[in-house]
């Protein structure tokens, strides 16, 4: 009667279809009843009717029957679970009769399989339980007078007991396991916060034992990453035993520190021993080789999740995650490669790429943040192309469903991550560059062009306010173009900045709930972290320039003048105001079309130009900066003449001239009037000579060296600005209309490799022109043989091998050479030296024969 979950039966007890009725026959209603089908729920069931439902014990014994079960056949795993159980029942204040369970676990599997049931099982199960009741009664009772001792017994540790605790532990350890040294490198005081642990945790046992359980099984597990032996457990559990009863002369703090410190350690021996993987073995020792050797036993159905996941209880360890987290890179790379090769049989294609991303649906963020130059390694591993080439093109596939989506059909954060990683190279992966155009192309760029287009429209309102109609007819107005300005300008006013206003108190509120600031000043000052960014600035001051203007409009005030014709700008009142209104009205203008550049984004080219243009803008402010660094020496050195030009006559004056003459603004006449001082006359060609030689010429030097340098990457820059405005706008998509692209893309489908092929879903398939990835070599790995899932893939020697794979072959083939060649040697010697011992024998025999 054993299942993995849920135990299912055939039928019901014999007493629930009474139950059933009695309850029917009482309401004088037909009431149905669902009928329990798992032990779980004809256990409660059966609780119920048998009157132990009072009895809340009994669920905590449940919780862990299953493995209770499926331990039976280990003693020392069974042990554990009960020793366990044992605390968590320590926790009830009543009665416990084990009994009781036993009478209603025996009428649940009855019920559960009434055609099946004979003596044997009834025996069998009374067995089970009989051990389960020994190994419980003998620790009832126990964990509570153990739990009160032991914390007695901690609280009443001095500052020096502790101290003496930590050092007498350490020095007991090393005598009893003195390979231990070896592996305990951590400093004195890491040393001495494990053993703080180790005491605390003790205790915590005893309060929380389900937590604590779950915890150390997590912390075995990371165990496993760190390559230790379990037979220190042991020597370490004697040593702290040794120590705690030389400072307590209390029976209960002692047997229930040694019990719960053993207890803890069974279960990390346990959870080492059952994790404790090749794969991890492999990981350990950062050799692809020995990953290799690892997944090669591994059934081809499960050979993706032995690098993916390893279960021990409750928690669970990726040997791919922690490669990365330990930094074996090289055995991470090469599980990479291994998920995401195609292997085939005649019956399946086996492609890793869904295991690792429903394993890891952060496995882009994970690499991005941790292994960055293994993102190459997996994005190339989600394309393959054909050899076949067909009329000068190819079939390429693209398994790109889980960057575009998640597990629950909703937006993946992948093009999110990318665009945080900022790395041009990586976003113009082939990869990359597919998915995002997609998104853009059928989802983003719609919206993002609808919400432009109503910021180009009030821009156009803006200009014909300010710009176009006022120069109409000049200070004659006419009641057209009255009525025209004053309308353009509540729209700006009402429309456009009612809407900027909106967007910054919606940042402000988002960067205030999520607590986003930036300090500046030395932290003296907090502003939302989103006004870190140039654009958003823009958005910032916009507003601001417009609220100016509002409060300068000059037709507000000639609407109360007692003369002024309606929607008027010219009079008395508004005269005093236009000067502020119109530097307000230039600075809104060039910020309007400063933020239309957004709409570049549409052409990667145009984008890419003028993100190189901003790029390069740095070093002009640097050849500014500069100029205005020698204009103000120059000017200040040549204020000090006495007799000196009236263009040079203060340091004002010189001020503006050198600027002038900095950029060839300087009329030419003036010259004359310089030549008159031979110091000012010298003092001139020097700055001439240093601003507009060598200055001019450094700048130009340096803009060609940093346009070099940005060339490379503009395109990679233009679209890390368009992933960005796609994610932005992502999040305003309508479910329906992101529900009928991931229709439109068909990714349940299975691509076609090769005509009459069938592959594996997931993907889109595209053409590419043949001489743009030329490709000789079937990238799919193909075998013959059996197809059962269950069996491993059958090993070629040829495949994957590397360098040094190569290299011992040749060196195994070279020594088997040398050997043989040895051996014929030595057998030619010998049969030459028996041949001169036959001939010198007849030689002799012929001497004698003659004499």
């Amino acid at each position: 009667g054993k299942g993995k979950g849920k135990w299912k039966g055939k039928g019901g007890s014999g007493d629930s279809g009474e139950f059933d009725q009695e309850r029917a026959g009482k309401s004088g209603k037909h009431t149905t009843m669902k009928v329990p089908t798992t032990f779980n729920e004809m256990f409660l069931f059966n609780g119920a009717v048998m009157g132990f439902g009072s009895s809340l014990w009994m669920n905590e014994i449940l919780e862990v029957f299953e493995d209770i079960v499926h331990n039976i056949s280990n003693s020392y795993r069974l042990q554990e679970a009960c020793d366990t159980l044992s605390l968590s029942l320590a926790k009830y204040k009543g009665t416990i009769n084990l009994a009781e369970f036993k009478a209603v676990m025996l009428a649940s599997l009855r019920s559960l399989v009434p055609a099946d049931w004979g003596s044997q099982h009834e025996v069998a199960w009374s067995w089970l339980w009989e051990n389960v009741e020994r190994m419980l009664k003998g620790q009832m009772g126990k964990p509570r007078v153990q739990e009160k001792a032991l914390d007695r017994f901690i609280m009443r540790l001095t500052e020096d007991d502790v101290n003496y605790l930590r050092r007498e532990l350490y020095k007991s350890f090393f005598a009893l396991a003195p390979a231990g040294q070896d592996y305990f490198k951590q400093s004195t005081t890491r040393l001495y916060w494990i053993a703080d642990k180790v005491v605390e945790m003790t205790i915590e046992m005893y309060r929380d034992p389900k937590t604590k359980v779950d915890e150390l099984s997590a912390l075995g597990l990371r165990h496993v990453g760190y390559g230790v032996l379990t037979e220190f457990f042991a020597p370490y559990v004697t040593g702290a035993v040794e120590v705690v009863r030389t400072m307590t002369n209390e029976p209960a703090a002692q047997d229930g520190f040694q019990w719960s410190l053993g207890l803890m350690s069974r279960i990390l021996v346990r959870t080492i021993n059952e994790g404790s993987t090749v794969v991890m073995q492999a990981v350990n020792a950062n050799s692809e080789k020995s990953l290799r050797k690892a997944v090669k036993i591994a059934p081809r159905g499960k050979r993706s999740m032995w690098m993916l996941n390893i279960t021990v209880g409750t928690q669970s360890i990726s040997p791919l995650y922690w490669a990365i987290e330990s930094g074996s890179l090289h055995t991470a790379k090469a599980m990479i490669a291994d998920l995401l090769v195609i292997r085939a049989d005649r019956d399946n294609y086996y492609y890793g790429a869904m295991d690792l991303f429903e394993r890891h649906p952060d496995v882009i963020h994970r690499l991005c943040i941790d292994a960055p130059d293994l993102l190459p390694t997996l994005l190339d591993g989600l394309i393959w192309r054909s050899r076949v080439a067909t009329n000068g093109s190819r079939r390429v596939n693209f398994y790109i469903k889980y960057l575009i989506q998640d597990m629950d059909g909703e937006f993946n954060d992948a093009l999110g991550w990318f665009v945080d990683f900022q790395d041009p190279k990586t976003i113009c992966h082939p990869v990359v560059e597919l998915f995002s155009d997609l998104l853009w192309s059928h989802l983003a760029n719609r919206s993002f062009l609808t919400g432009r287009l109503f910021f180009l429209f009030t821009l156009v309102v803006f200009v014909f306010a300010q710009a176009f109609i006022p120069q109409l007819n000049g200070n004659q107005e006419s009641m057209g173009e009255r009525i025209a300005t004053f309308c353009c300008r509540c729209i700006v006013y009402l429309v456009s900045l009612g809407q900027l206003l909106a967007m910054q108190f919606r940042n402000i509120a988002q960067s205030i709930k999520n607590r986003e600031f930036v300090e500046l000043m030395g932290g003296q000052m907090k502003v939302p972290a989103y006004l870190t960014s140039v654009t958003e600035q823009a958005y910032l001051l916009l507003p601001l320039s417009l609220i100016i203007m509002c409060t300068q409009e000059p037709i507000w005030y000639c609407l109360g003048a007692p003369d002024g014709e309606l929607f008027t700008q010219n009079c008395p009142e508004a005269e005093k105001h236009k000067e502020a209104y119109a530097t307000m009205s230039m600075l809104a203008m060039m910020l309007y079309w400063m933020l239309m550049l957004d709409l570049t984004i549409v052409s990667m080219r145009l984008s890419a130009y003028v993100l190189v243009v901003t790029r390069l803008l740095d070093e002009l402010g640097l050849y500014f900066g500069a100029i205005c660094f020698l204009v103000t020496t120059f000017a200040s050195s040549i204020s000090a003449l006495k007799r000196a030009a009236s263009q040079f006559a203060s340091f004002a004056a010189s001020y503006w001239s050198l600027t002038q003459i900095a950029f060839r603004m300087f009329p030419d006449n003036y010259y004359e009037d310089v030549g008159e001082s031979p110091a000012l006359h010298v003092m001139v060609s020097i700055f001439i000579i240093a601003s507009s030689v060598f200055l001019m010429n450094l700048l130009v030097a340096q803009l060609n060296a940093a346009y070099d340098y940005t060339y490379s990457d503009m395109l990679g820059y233009a679209r890390l600005k368009r992933g960005s405005v796609t994610v932005t706008t992502m999040a305003a998509i309508q479910q329906k209309r992101w529900n009928a692209f991931l229709e439109h893309m068909k990714f349940d489908v299975r691509l076609e490799f090769n005509e009459g092929d069938i592959g594996v879903v997931g993907g889109i398939q595209i053409l590419e022109p043949s001489n743009a990835n030329p490709t000789t070599v079937d990238t799919i790995v193909r075998y013959g043989g059996t197809t059962a899932p269950s069996m491993p893939w059958p090993e070629d020697e040829n495949t994957n091998m590397d360098d040094d794979d190569k290299l011992e072959r040749l060196e195994k083939g070279v020594g088997k050479v040398v050997k043989k060649i040895m051996s014929i040697g030595e057998s030619g010697s010998k049969n030459k030296k028996g041949s001169s011992s036959t001939g010198h024998s007849s030689s002799g025999g012929s001497s004698q024969g003659s004499e």
